[in-house]
């Protein structure tokens, strides 16, 4: 079963303008990203992009590239026009501002569909830790006794009426999908709790797909501002300190 692993990867971030490219000891974070997936030994790995610049970049370190439209309002619809374009089983989303992500979580995202072929769609989560609980920027979500996702919100669900008896779950922003979900998807509108909450994900639920998860190590920092690079910067260095 073939897999493709797909990084978006914009110059126009809001909060921090070229992104992609930041440098982080020496190489762009774009980089630090592919090289973890190749890492994951799954599949192909692609870099999708509107930016001439990053294109240019990935050549520079041997990356394949593959320019997409600028107007995508999410990255999931910048893969769906990927795999319009490039056919496998399986397509899995690495988010291009994850510098920090192991390897193993990609692996793991992947394995739910690669292993499972009646799954249209997975991802994976990490324990919550309790000052997190009221971040709106960690997502969590909730799952049935199978495994699959039940809602995914940026409030801490369940709502703890009673003592908790289980940890909270945050979302990890991996996902690994069929091609029929991913093509569905770039043609459906955006859907009202996608909207609310600000979540894509819920795009496919409302729609009626099930996702999958899996338990998967989470990423010490995610970069949304220039402070978030300088941090994973000196995460990186103590890393390569310790390997040298």
């Amino acid at each position: 079963m073939s897999c493709l692993i797909v990084i978006p990867a914009r110059m126009g971030s809001t909060r921090f303008p070229g992104k992609p490219l930041c440098d982080l000891l020496g190489k762009p974070m774009v980089r630090w990203v592919y090289e973890a997936a190749v890492d994951a030994a799954v599949g192909r790995v692609v870099v999708a992009t509107p930016d001439p610049e990053i294109i240019q970049a990935c050549r520079g370190f041997s990356a394949e590239a593959v320019l997409t439209r600028y107007d995508h309002p999410t990255g999931t619809d910048r893969i769906a026009e990927v795999a319009a374009q490039i056919e496998a089983d399986v397509y899995v989303n690495v988010q291009g501002d994850e510098p920090l992500i192991p390897p193993s979580s990609i692996a793991a995202c992947a394995s739910l569909l690669l292993d499972r072929p009646e799954v249209l769609m997975g991802s994976v989560f990490c324990r919550c830790e309790s000052d997190e609980y009221d971040q709106a920027s960690v997502v969590k979500v909730v799952t049935d006794a199978s495994g699959y996702a039940l809602y995914f919100s940026r409030y801490a669900i369940p709502f703890p009426r009673n003592d908790r008896v289980a940890p909270v779950k945050k979302h990890l922003g991996l996902y690994a999908y069929r091609r029929s979900a991913l093509l569905d998807f770039a043609g459906w509108t955006p859907s009202p709790l996608e909207v609310a909450e600000s979540l894509e994900q819920l795009r496919f639920m409302e729609n009626g797909v099930r996702i999958l998860m899996t338990e998967a190590a989470g990423a010490e920092l995610a970069v949304d501002t220039p402070e978030q690079a300088e941090e994973v910067r000196r995460i990186l260095a103590e890393r390569v300190g310790t390997i040298m």
